[in-house]
């Protein structure tokens, strides 16, 4: 704006300036009268109005006249700035030989001018300024939405998923930076892979060896019966063998062995029931009651080694921190789509603030309980994402001990990315 009103003040004074030198001129040409002009402070003058005086020098003694806006004799022809009691004004003189020729304008009258045609000249760009920036905003907005689409689309992705882009919907600029990350991902994938692959293949060899050694420890125990370090030696073995076999069930979860071609029909209350068998051995040496609260027909479409999976870990894990002559409440039932296991101890618990720890591999809480290798609920939550399911953790309001609730879709075409609650 101020800029604005620099230039066009410039043009106005040119043009005002030709227009009063144009007119002094023509008044020198003529053999004129003397003429006095009368400025009258009440009223409002504009740019096309001009004071003209003609006066003989012999009239000096009237120049400082409060009514005349005259200047003292001067030797050369041009402008000429002065002030009065009536403000600032320009004046063209033209000396003559027995008179003088002023023609006056006010400075503000120009400066007025100037300052209107200037804010005229912003009325257009004041109109068209919104539609303008909304223009604007809309070729930003989309110019950036493939980036915001490539954004969103890494966002939702899960943190398993390392498929190529998908390059077709964005534009040439972007192929570049997609191209590399699709490399990245890919060497991602692959060191992923054969660390996975090695633990998988790790665990599987140690199982024959370990095996023998516990069978060999048996028949040592049998003949010296007697011998501690034996029976020590023998609870070692069963822990490495327990130990190796966790192993190998959560390698199998992270290298993701059960896909959805793997799925086939089950019951989801038989395969609970199954676990409760294969254990009811470790629960009856601790007189530990172990039931069903609920156990409903609950059909699924889904990886039933997953499922048994994770019963059998939660019901392990219950036994080996419920202290001897407590009770272990096992429910499966199903409401809408979806499927719920529901198991719950009378052991010591877990504290809240310890339920994202204990998700971790090889944390443990309890040392002084149980022997374990802190993989039994890592397990559970590799195994609850594997299915699309949610993990809920709390304390059991009628045993006292750890609940724990798994909720697993019914079919696993259903399958969305998983999401983990602590509740």
């Amino acid at each position: 704006m101020a800029s604005s009103y620099k230039i066009v003040q410039g043009e106005v004074n040119e043009v005002l300036d030709r227009q009063m030198r144009f007119q002094a001129e023509r008044l020198a040409e003529q053999e004129l009268q003397l003429l006095q002009s009368r400025f009258d402070p009440n009223k409002t003058y504009a740019e096309e109005d001009l004071f003209i005086d003609v006066w003989a020098y012999r009239e000096q003694k009237d120049l400082h006249h409060p009514a005349q806006l005259l200047l003292a004799p001067v030797q050369k022809a041009g402008f000429y700035q002065h002030e009065s009691p009536q403000g600032t004004w320009l004046a063209y003189v033209i000396p003559l030989k027995d008179r003088q020729i002023q023609v006056s304008q006010q400075q503000r009258v120009r400066q007025v001018l100037a300052f209107e045609l200037a804010a005229s000249l912003f009325i257009p760009y004041f109109l068209i300024m919104p539609f303008a920036l909304w223009g604007l905003a809309y070729l930003i907005h989309r110019n950036f939405k493939p980036l915001d689409d490539f954004k969103q689309e890494l966002s939702q992705r899960n943190s398993n998923d390392l498929t190529p882009i998908q390059s077709a919907m964005y534009p040439l600029e972007l192929l570049p930076t997609i191209e590399e990350m699709n490399h990245l991902l890919e060497r991602i994938s692959i060191a992923q892979l054969e660390q996975k692959q090695f633990i998988a293949d790790a665990a599987h060899e140690l199982r024959t060896p370990i095996t023998a050694l516990n069978l060999q420890t048996q028949i040592l125990q049998k003949k010296f019966p007697d011998q501690p370090e034996i029976n020590n030696l023998s609870k070692g073995l069963l822990r490495i063998q327990h130990l190796v076999v966790q192993l190998l069930a959560l390698a199998r979860q992270d290298a993701s062995l059960t896909t959805l071609d793997a799925a086939r029909d089950f019951q989801l209350n038989q395969v609970a029931l199954n676990c409760v068998e294969e254990l009811m051995n470790l629960a009856l040496q601790k007189e530990i009651d172990l039931g069903f609260v609920r156990n409903e027909c609950t059909r699924m479409h889904s990886l039933e080694a997953a499922a048994h999976s994770i019963i059998f870990n939660l019901l392990d894990n219950a036994i080996k921190y419920t202290p001897a002559g407590g009770v272990i409440n096992l429910s499966v039932y199903t409401e809408a789509e979806c499927a719920y296991i529901v198991i719950e101890d009378s052991g010591p618990g877990i504290e809240p603030q310890l339920y994202d720890q204990v998700l971790k591999r090889f944390y443990r809480i309890h040392h002084h309980l149980a022997q374990g290798s802190g993989l039994g609920m890592s397990i559970v939550d590799k195994a609850t994402q594997h299915l699309g399911g949610t993990l809920f953790l709390d304390r059991s309001k009628e045993l006292g001990g750890l609940w724990v609730m798994v909720r697993l879709p019914k079919d696993l075409a259903q399958l969305k990315t998983p999401v983990k609650e602590r509740i």
